[in-house]
């Protein structure tokens, strides 16, 4: 299969002239053959004469235009028609001529300027050659004159859908273009937003922290280092993002790793807020996209906590079934009054879009004093 492919794609990348030239001397050298001769279209039923010299000059004009028909589509389709005039009138009945539909429908379909102008020339002058074959003893009557104008416009009219259809097909193919990169821009801002803000909320919260440890040299270097390993770990993962960009990044490069929900929580612990976290079984291989956005669930609703609560006592429940995972994080009330980095609300937002599109469900509201994050998020469901 490789050399046929092959072939193929060296053939589409060629010019649309030398793709359309074989089909232009295949015409012409149909034309030729003896079985073929007054097999063409026959405008008038004038009575056809023998070739002659002056029948090659008729054949070029009405073949050899036809490997510009789309680079060039005016030129090709004034040149056949004169062809196509110059055979009707010295009676040759080329085979050839049968060309002028296929010049039409290219014109139609490729013509881009001036297309208005161009149908009302060809139809002018269809009126004179009418005349000129009715001067020469052609018997055709007026209707059949006017049937064979009208399968013309046909014709043309073929020409003029298919263009029609490839300009509706590239516009909808732009619509899906423009789609896919707003819901590719869309996913980088929600990871950046979940990678970054969860780790600079730690960082901002343990650094705030370690103004009031100045007189505890012990607490203030665990806070200081933690605060480090917070830093490095937001690096790791930005890098970790990044490869998620590479055309050629591992399908499962986005997902977390085992172990790294206790991570998390661990982390959190070490910014200083107390976190209980209880985890039933353990992920699905079907789990799919599922997994991470568990993991984005309890990344954000810790990382609120961290801004809106620190100090209070958070739960973490992760459950994870042959269906569905299941997250729960309740914090309690207001925390210790430190700094609150703030928030937008995207990150709550982003969430619900990012459960409801794997078909799940997810709910953040407040509750006692306190505020709860639930969401069930479908195993193996579509990334």
């Amino acid at each position: 299969m490789t050399g046929p492919r092959r072939i193929t794609d060296l053939w589409r990348r060629c010019d649309v002239v030398v793709r359309d030239l074989p089909f232009a001397l295949l015409m012409a050298v149909a034309s030729l053959l003896p079985g073929l001769h007054g097999k063409g279209t026959q405008v008038g039923e004038l009575p056809a004469r023998p070739v002659d010299e002056a029948a090659f000059v008729v054949l070029a004009l009405e073949c050899l235009p036809l490997a510009v028909r789309r680079r060039l589509p005016a030129v090709s389709v004034a040149l056949v028609a004169l062809g196509f005039a110059l055979d009707q009138l010295h009676a040759y009945h080329l085979f050839a001529s049968n060309t002028m539909p296929i010049a039409l429908i290219s014109a139609g379909a490729h013509l881009e300027r001036h297309r208005r102008v161009t149908v009302v020339l060809l139809s002018l002058a269809y009126v004179p050659l009418a005349i000129a074959l009715a001067r020469l003893g052609a018997t055709e009557s007026v209707e059949g004159y006017v049937v064979f104008y009208l399968s013309l416009v046909l014709t043309w009219c073929i020409g003029a859908w298919l263009r029609s259809t490839r300009a509706a097909e590239a516009e909808h193919r732009r619509h899906v273009a423009e789609a896919t990169r707003a819901a590719e821009r869309t996913r980088i801002a929600r990871e950046l937003h979940d990678v970054v803000t969860h780790h600079v909320t730690a960082m901002v919260v343990q650094a705030e922290a370690a103004r009031y440890l100045t007189a505890a040299p012990d607490r203030l270097d665990a806070t200081l280092s933690a605060v480090t390993d917070t830093g490095r770990r937001a690096i790791a993962d930005l890098r970790h993002m990044l490869d998620l960009l590479k055309a050629d990044h591992d399908t499962h490069v986005g997902l977390p790793p085992a172990g790294e929900l206790r991570a998390l929580v661990e982390q959190t612990r070490r910014a200083g807020q107390p976190v209980e976290f209880a985890e039933e079984g353990s992920p699905a291989e079907s789990a799919g996209s599922a997994e991470l956005v568990a993991y984005r669930v309890v990344q954000e609703a810790l990382t609120n906590a961290l801004k809106h609560a620190h100090g209070t006592p958070t739960t973490v429940r992760v459950r994870h079934g042959e269906k569905e995972i299941s997250v729960e994080v309740t914090t309690g009330g207001p925390g210790s009054g430190g700094v609150s980095p703030g928030g937008s609300g995207r990150g709550l937002a982003g969430l619900r879009e990012r459960v409801e599109a794997l078909g799940g469900e997810f709910d953040a509201h407040r509750q006692a004093g306190g505020f709860v994050v639930r969401a069930r998020v479908p195993a193996g469901g579509r990334s």
